[in-house]
């Protein structure tokens, strides 16, 4: 499937997240990754962010489908703002 990932993480844990998230997707901008992975390995790589994230204060975003232009949202964690719409 592919994935857009974006994530706001607290300036302690911002870091661990940026090397979780190089070693399964594509480095896009700050805290924007995207490519093509596996179920298993996008949730294995939640499964790893789970242990040092703060559900409470830090958030992911990701955007996934079949192809590009078929795309889900699902959040986990705070979200920041209540937009829905992804073009």
């Amino acid at each position: 499937m592919y994935v857009i990932l974006v994530y706001d993480f607290g300036e302690r844990r911002v870091g661990k997240m940026l090397k979780l998230c190089r070693r399964y997707l594509n480095w896009i901008q700050n805290s924007v990754f995207e490519g093509e992975i596996s179920e298993a390995r996008l949730k294995e790589l939640l499964m790893t962010c789970d242990t040092f994230m703060k559900k409470d204060e830090d958030s992911i975003i990701i955007f996934s489908g079949s192809s590009q232009h078929t795309m889900n949202k699902q959040i986990v964690g705070k979200e920041r703002a209540d937009i829905d719409i992804f073009l």
